[in-house]
């Protein structure tokens, strides 16, 4: 499949570090390979393109990826309630996810939970619209 994502998640770091991108930043597809095998997801569990090309952008990037919200490293993906969970606030009062019916597409649309009521609801938007967003937002042009 072509790569629809990857040069975006490239560009954040000379946009929200000053720096260029280098192959550190990311993971090898071999990496993410052997990191999604220790995750707790089932056998033959398969991500969104878009997240696969995080992963292998910025997958070892923790100051963008951890940057007021948490997203979560291959091997700590689960599955609950139907969804695949791969992104959580830091006061852990919300978690997001993607339908695992919807795995298959590349940019599906984005859920949210409510972990006191436990209530999932849709955020109106794409993985990567709600990631680019997000990160808009964690790292304002004027600081």
């Amino acid at each position: 499949m072509a790569e629809m994502f990857l040069e975006k998640f490239k560009a954040l770091v000379p946009k929200y570090l000053d720096d260029q991108w280098s192959q550190q930043e990311g993971y090898s597809p071999e990496e993410l390979a052997e990191l999604m095998a220790d995750s707790e997801l089932p056998d033959r569990a398969q991500l969104p393109l878009v997240l696969e090309e995080l992963y292998l952008a910025l997958g070892a990037c923790e100051e963008i990826l951890e940057a007021h919200h948490f997203i979560f490293d291959p091997d700590e993906l689960v599955t609950e309630d139907g969804y695949l969970l791969f992104l959580e606030d830091e006061e852990e009062r919300w978690v997001w996810g993607v339908d695992v019916a919807d795995v298959g597409v590349p940019d599906p649309l984005i859920h949210r939970r409510n972990n006191v009521k436990h209530q999932w609801t849709p955020e109106g938007a794409t993985v990567s619209e709600f990631l680019f967003d997000l990160l808009d937002y964690s790292f304002p042009e004027d600081v």
